[in-house]
């Protein structure tokens, strides 16, 4: 099929249309910036194609929805922030795909062959990722409330464990390891960003993590713990930043608590800084880029390990959304249309809240096109709605879309990040099936649910069972 780039500079009118596609230039340095996977292509046609795959071809062959997911940009993406590290950090360093942004055997797969590690908070997460073929040794397992069996399952596999609070210290001691767990302690900074009030975990009012005031407590007590040891430490200040200057912040609060855990006999060799940084969902969006980002982050924990003689520690860092959400196209099927004269169109489409939560979460925006027509001019205003029995469940409002008709293609772009991950059966509708494009071949990574199957752990009393 012959293919015709996307324009890499902005010679397009500077409208809302034409801005979703080309503004600013497509950077394969750093993806978070672009509204669209690095592979996004309109084709002689005229209609969309990623990773060499016609979307509206992709919707008919696997149904909609259908989340879509690139492999060029997932690796383009870990390839930045491995080569951002080791140009900006003169230490060892380590990227963590934090994968409750997307948990997949295919995706755990792409980024250990990209030599990143991954963290996890969860059973099924800690499975999928040594099943997925990522080594032991680059696994954290983080989690507020971790409960004794998915401790005994990451002791087990030999992974980092991620202490946020004194039950998971006791609940470790009671599991009596016959080996030292190598341990990494959560604390909150104090630090708070500009972001949304859910996706704030820095700030001290928060659940994740020891108080600061407790970490000396917590490091002297571990002094005494023969099945322990003390190898990291962790903070995370948020989701979805824009800003810099929280991170530097950050180093300095952290290189303290390193100086304070080193003073007390503890091998603290990795200082996790977490993730954080944002991705472009519309064109108005300026996130910095992936190499400013660590550049940052690099310098100041340098700069504050040299402030107090210490010796370098293994940075490591969690980017989750910045890492896949790029990469992920969510694919629909427009259905009923709603006018309601002088007020608005609704524009329904077969999937909504249940594959896509984020929205009527986080009053979440994102920029959608018509998959066979992304240039054709967009004459009206429609809401996108889902399909679901709740009058929050809105997509998208205020879309300039060209005419849709029943049946048309739409994609939605930046999806890869925490829609397949929170995707839920609300009314009882099956999840969506996910694709990886690569170089014209689309491969099934996750197939869609049938509407039985979401019956097959229902139990039905004897005593409720129908009559013959």
């Amino acid at each position: 099929m012959t293919s015709t780039s996307v324009p890499a500079s902005s010679t397009a009118p500077a409208d809302l249309r034409n801005a979703r596609l080309y503004e600013p230039a497509r950077d394969p340095a750093s993806p978070n910036r672009n509204l669209t996977p690095l592979t996004t292509v309109i084709d002689a046609e005229g209609r969309l194609e990623v990773g060499g795959c016609t979307l509206s071809e992709l919707a008919r062959r696997y149904g909609t929805p259908l989340y879509v997911l690139d492999e060029a940009t997932l690796r383009g993406t870990a390839q930045a922030y491995r080569s951002a590290l080791a140009a900006h950090y003169p230490g060892e360093a380590l990227a963590l795909y934090a994968s409750k942004a997307n948990s997949s055997l295919a995706i755990t797969a792409l980024v250990a062959s990209e030599g990143l590690g991954l963290d996890a908070v969860s059973a099924g997460e800690l499975l999928t990722a040594v099943r997925g073929g990522m080594p032991p040794e680059r696994i954290v397992f983080h989690g507020n409330n971790k409960s004794r069996e998915e401790l005994q399952l990451a002791v087990q596999l030999g992974v980092t464990v991620v202490a946020d609070n004194w039950l998971d210290l006791e609940n470790l001691a009671a599991l009596a390891p016959t080996r030292p767990v190598q341990l990494m302690l959560r604390f909150t900074p104090g630090i708070e960003c500009h972001t949304h009030e859910y996706i704030r975990t820095g700030h001290l009012d928060s659940k994740f993590g020891f108080d600061p005031d407790q970490l000396e407590a917590v490091l002297r007590h571990l002094q005494g713990c023969s099945w322990a040891q003390v190898t990291g430490l962790h903070a995370h200040i948020g989701s979805q930043i824009f800003e810099l200057q929280p991170h530097r912040d950050l180093a300095a609060v952290m290189a303290d608590a390193l100086q304070l855990a080193r003073s007390l006999g503890h091998p603290v060799r990795d200082l996790n800084v977490g993730g954080g940084l944002g991705i472009r969902y519309i064109a108005s969006d300026d996130p910095p880029s992936i190499e400013e980002w660590v550049r940052t982050v690099a310098q100041a924990v340098a700069a504050a390990c040299r402030e107090r003689n210490l010796e370098l520690p293994r940075l490591l860092c969690e980017p989750g959304r910045s890492l896949v959400a790029t990469a992920g196209v969510t694919l629909y099927s427009v259905g009923s249309r709603k006018a309601i004269p002088g007020i608005r169109t609704y524009l329904s489409v077969d999937g909504g809240m249940s594959d896509n939560p984020r929205p009527i979460t986080y009053q979440s925006q994102y920029t959608a096109v018509l998959a066979d027509r992304p240039e054709a001019d967009a004459s009206e205003t429609v809401t996108l709605a889902g399909k679901h029995c709740e009058s929050g469940d809105v997509l998208l409002k205020d879309l300039s879309l060209p005419p849709a008709t029943t049946g048309d293609v739409l994609a939605v772009f930046a999806t890869g990040a925490y829609n397949a991950s929170m995707a839920s059966n609300y009314n009882r509708i099956p999840r969506p099936a996910a694709v990886l494009v690569h170089d014209g071949q689309a491969d099934l990574v996750q197939r869609r649910e049938l509407p039985e199957e979401l019956l097959r752990y229902d139990v039905l009393p004897e005593r409720l069972r129908p009559v013959a």
